[in-house]
């Protein structure tokens, strides 16, 4: 195969990007460090006929994004986040389903001195294969041991590495020496683009429910606030409307003006007997279905001496 000249790879790349951001209106902005030649193989395979990886430098995204923002110029909005060791995940589908699969898509690795660690590391209580001549290493990590049957033993649970901290050569070593690799490296979603927004990833975990939950708060505040500064809105009319109707009852109760709504509760208050009255033929309705039939009491079995004869005659 021959290998295209630096301008022809160049255009070719161009055009690329370029038919990626026509035919594809959402992406997502991935970080890739840490991230080898392999697994990115794998993860493409992983998303193969979903969704398409674009890698690069950033100075030849950035300027075939602003190449393209003639014809989208919403495209402008992925410029500032074009940075460090970034990517592009184009896709059609499902937002979720895609991030999904490139979450999944994650290696396991060893603690390199240098890096920065991304979660906590514990090194557990446990019983290594190390000789007692580590046991010197142990105590500069300040980390209890006994030796038990030629082997160090580690006394208590130890937190060796805090996340965010860089990784030292001596716990690099020490967890390579007991054969732990506590981190696993793959593509972080930095931020979504979908048809000119951009937002965190996040979002993706917002449900239809949450959104009903936020907006009737929302609506709730709205109505409380209308209601004590006497401001009438959508959200406030129902409420006023029944308290208005609460006043027109009491009013109703305590003068001889009356309207069709207020009749029946007139006529409770001249006859409380109609409460009593009305109470244990609901609770009758309700207990009906609840009625089971009498067992009917089996026959007692026919002992021997109905017979006329005994046991032994």
């Amino acid at each position: 195969m021959v290998k295209e000249d630096k301008p022809t790879w160049k255009s070719n790349y161009f055009l690329k990007i370029a038919s990626l951001l026509d035919e594809y209106p959402k992406a997502f902005i991935v970080n890739a460090d840490n991230v080898g030649s392999k697994q990115m193989q794998q993860i493409r395979q992983a998303l193969r006929n979903k969704a398409i990886v674009l890698m690069g430098k950033n100075t030849m995204m950035r300027k075939a994004i602003r190449g393209h923002m003639d014809k989208n110029p919403l495209l402008e909005k992925l410029l500032p986040h074009i940075k460090n060791n970034i990517g592009l995940v184009f896709l059609k589908g499902e937002l979720v389903e895609t991030r999904d699969l490139l979450l999944a898509n994650k290696v396991k690795a060893p603690a390199k001195a240098g890096a920065l660690a991304p979660l906590d590391v514990k090194v557990p209580a446990q019983a290594t294969t190390l000789g007692p001549e580590k046991t010197s290493f142990f105590q500069a990590l300040q980390i209890p041991t006994k030796i038990t049957r030629g082997c160090i033993e580690i006394l208590n649970e130890v937190h060796l590495i805090k996340a965010g901290d860089r990784v030292g050569s001596s716990e690099s070593t020490l967890l390579n020496m007991l054969g732990i690799s506590p981190f696993s490296y793959g593509l972080i979603i930095e931020k979504v683009y979908d048809s000119g927004t951009i937002f965190e990833p996040e979002v993706l975990d917002i449900t239809d429910e949450d959104i009903r939950d936020k907006f009737m708060m929302g609506v709730r505040n709205i109505a409380a606030l209308s209601m004590v500064i006497g401001y009438p809105t959508a959200a406030s009319a129902p409420h006023c409307i029944a308290n208005g109707f609460k006043r027109l009852l009491a009013i109703a109760v305590e003068t001889d003006y009356s309207f069709p709504e207020a009749e029946k509760t007139k006529e409770y208050l001249k006859d409380p007997s109609k409460f009593a009255a009305a109470a244990p033929q609901a609770a009758a309705a309700d207990s009906a279905p609840a009625k089971k039939e009498e067992k009917k009491p089996e026959p007692e079995s026919e002992s021997d001496d109905d017979m006329g004869f005994g046991l032994f005659d």
